[in-house]
């Protein structure tokens, strides 16, 4: 599995844009690490909070009125993947009041993630991206703006040095995930496909092939690759036939996570997700935050 992946943002008025790292004592190690200058953490006081919510209204309310465009209705089926209410946070202290994505002691494994990770520190062109393989965790870099510059492979560690991964529900698009080491150190994510990462590295989902499914399991795809189940707006484009073939993974319970890749007329792919138990009709219980 390959997904890009940067340090999280917060999205809270007091610390919108803002991240921070810290000790398991809460001290500010920044100067610690030996890394480019970085913005640094300042909570915003009442007066500036007041713009931040402007701001977070105009940017990401274009994205949910998108999603309301598109109508997509059941679970897995909207453009951004944002749920309709981020709801409350879980842990205030990491993510009002502060907002840590690195909480380690000295010689800890979180404190060896490369600066890269950081969207304040690198070039704006930069990207990395995490390798989840069998036995390790990998993390890639590469400027896109550098032409044939060759992506470099900034961090390693082995995929048992991971004691748990979670999906963090309060964030945008609920697209955040903290990683724990088995030190007891961990780090905030924010990462492409998170429900997916997450029940890879906890080794729920496994490929599968379409002669794995039961018949009611096929059956259903079958109508799913004929007919996607998305309504879009015509100012956004038709949908075109699905040709790709779709990803297959499950679960330990029989059921199967489908993933369609369908072309619209614009030359954007949107993903469809679907959960089939095994009598073939869809499970909504799988897809929400854990």
């Amino acid at each position: 599995m390959r997904v890009e992946v940067a340090f999280a943002t917060g999205i809270a008025p007091p610390v919108a844009g803002l991240r921070s790292f810290r000790d398991t004592q809460r001290h500010d190690i920044e100067a610690q690490l030996g890394w480019p200058p970085g913005p640094g953490f300042a909570p915003r006081s009442k007066p500036d909070r007041v713009g931040v919510r402007a701001l977070d209204i105009a940017l990401l309310g274009i994205p949910r009125l998108l999603n309301i465009i598109a109508n997509a209705g059941a679970a897995g089926g909207t453009l951004f993947g944002e749920p309709a209410d981020i709801g409350k946070p879980r842990e205030p202290e990491n993510e009002v009041d502060d907002f840590p994505v690195m909480w380690a002691a000295p010689g800890d494994t979180a404190r060896t993630l490369p600066w890269q990770l950081d969207p304040a520190r690198r070039p704006k062109a930069y990207r990395t991206e995490l390798v989840l393989t069998d036995q390790r965790l990998v993390i890639l870099g590469e400027d896109k703006d550098a032409g044939s510059a060759p992506t470099e492979e900034l961090w390693t560690a082995a995929r048992h040095t991971v004691a748990d991964i979670e999906r963090m529900p309060y964030s945008e698009g609920v697209s955040d995930v903290r990683v724990r080491f088995g030190d007891g150190s961990w780090t905030r994510w924010k990462v492409q496909e998170a429900l997916k990462l997450v029940r890879r590295v906890r080794n729920e989902l496994q490929p599968a092939a379409e002669g794995d499914l039961t018949p009611q399991q096929r059956e259903r795809l079958a109508t799913l690759v004929a007919s996607p189940p998305l309504q879009i707006s015509r100012s956004i484009g038709t949908m075109l036939p699905v040709t790709e073939p779709p990803s297959l993974e499950r679960f330990s319970d029989g059921t199967v996570m489908v993933e369609l890749q369908v072309p619209l007329s614009s030359g954007t792919v949107w993903t469809v997700t679907r959960y089939l138990s095994p009598d073939g009709t869809d499970d909504v219980t799988k897809d929400s935050p854990r």
